[in-house]
């Protein structure tokens, strides 16, 4: 079962019904199956609130009654089951958008974080903002059309982009990172097109949130997510929830200098971990020994175990854990998980990301820090992307069910 994600704290201007409501359904929401006796206790609330309250949730169609199995029964130790209660997962369904450099990928979510319909395409994103856009929500309406989902019962929709995103502005604010996106809203103008909410993230953030809800990362509080595709960057969760900075280019390591006399990156600097560690960049590497390494290639040449892969391979990890290892040191997290192309290179590329963690980091830090595979693989953008949306779920079927004071 998919772990629940996090939910934001509620707004200070709700009133007391409005609140008590809340609660209960994100109660219901972060522990599934409980029943009004748990939601009682966990919110403060007193049992006939909760009650009445489920009573609304019933006739909004937002709730399902079930009995506990008999196993959950002899745990709890008492002679009644008691009734419990769980959120419709079919009530309601969020959008997950993933804009790549080159493709655009879309999934529709139960409120259970179960994807009932997704869709991809190839695209040249880089200079081309409103076209892209317009795919994504060609693709949004296929996949809603697949799943017979109405608009009424779409909460929202979350994007991530392979760029940082000004948190304050949700603007692209990066030279030289999608370059024909600089100053472009796409949050609004996906909103525009789709007609529901938009939440926006970079690309890594929501790979961060989508193997912290649904993968690698579940019941993991302080994890990195690290994406080595065409653009390389990371995604933290810090106690529990997203972490994106003040301007939102937190966890940007694939433009930290590992390589101070190397080449020149498309951010202006020199020798950035992306020059080094991308698909893109290891097949570079190869020009001169192998006939025409393309990125997409390198999955084939590493089965075959060719040499030069492995060792092309293996040098990308030593940058990548040398970038690493002062997040580890400052951050100290009990996760590391590595996703994108590159990461389908498993523990050739990871054994010297370990290594060279543990020879430049503390090593109480070091020691704390698992590094591992994601196990989404190219959907953990996509599915983070959803949870954006799924986070804020409780407040949106909140206020679908407000009545007047």
């Amino acid at each position: 079962m998919n772990q629940p994600v996090a939910v934001p704290p509620p707004p200070s201007s709700l009133g007391v019904r409005d609140l008590n409501r809340l609660r209960v359904i994100e109660s219901i929401y972060l522990h599934p199956g409980c029943s009004r006796t748990d939601i009682a206790r966990r919110t403060g609330l007193s049992r006939g609130t909760v009650s009445s309250v489920a009573e609304e949730l019933d006739r909004a169609e937002l709730l399902r009654e079930h009995e506990a199995p008999e196993e959950e029964q002899r745990n709890r130790g008492t002679g009644r089951r008691p009734t419990l209660l769980s959120l419709v997962p079919g009530a309601a369904f969020a959008i997950g958008i993933d804009i790549g450099r080159e493709h655009v990928r879309v999934i529709i979510c139960d409120l259970a974080g179960e994807p009932v319909a997704e869709h991809w395409s190839p695209a040249r994103v880089d200079e081309a903002p409103s076209a892209t856009l317009d795919l994504a929500h060609d693709l949004v309406r296929r996949a809603l059309r697949d799943a017979a989902v109405t608009p009424d019962r779409v909460l929202g929709a979350g994007i991530g982009l392979a760029a940082p995103i000004d948190p304050v502005t949700d603007e692209v604010r990066a030279d030289g990172i999608l370059p024909g996106w600089q100053g472009v809203l796409p949050a609004t103008e996906m909103r525009k097109r789709l007609g529901v909410p938009v939440q926006l993230a970079n690309d890594a953030d929501v790979g961060a949130l989508g193997e912290n809800a649904f993968g690698a990362g579940q019941g993991i509080n302080d994890m990195i997510y690290v994406r080595l595709s065409a653009g390389v960057g990371a995604g933290l969760i810090l106690a529990g929830r997203p972490y994106r900075g003040a301007r939102g280019t937190a966890g940007e390591i694939g433009h930290v200098c590992v390589r101070p006399d190397g080449v020149i990156c498309p951010c202006g600097n020199r020798g950035c971990l992306e020059t080094v560690a991308s698909p893109v960049a290891v097949a570079r590497q190869l020009e001169h020994v192998i006939d025409r390494p393309a990125a997409d290639r390198l999955p084939t040449l590493l089965a075959a175990g060719d040499r030069r892969v492995l060792r092309a391979v293996a040098d990308a990890g030593e940058a990548v854990g040398f970038a690493l290892s002062a997040v580890v040191n400052v951050l100290n997290p009990e996760l590391v998980v590595v996703g994108g192309e590159l990461a389908t290179a498993g523990e050739v590329l990871l054994e010297p990301i370990r290594a060279t963690i543990h020879r430049h980091s503390l090593t109480g830090a070091a020691a704390t820090a698992k590094v591992m595979t994601g196990v989404l693989g190219d959907r953990a953008e996509v599915l983070g992307a959803a949870a954006l949306v799924l986070a804020r779920s409780p407040a949106a079927l909140a206020a679908r069910v407000r009545t007047p004071s």
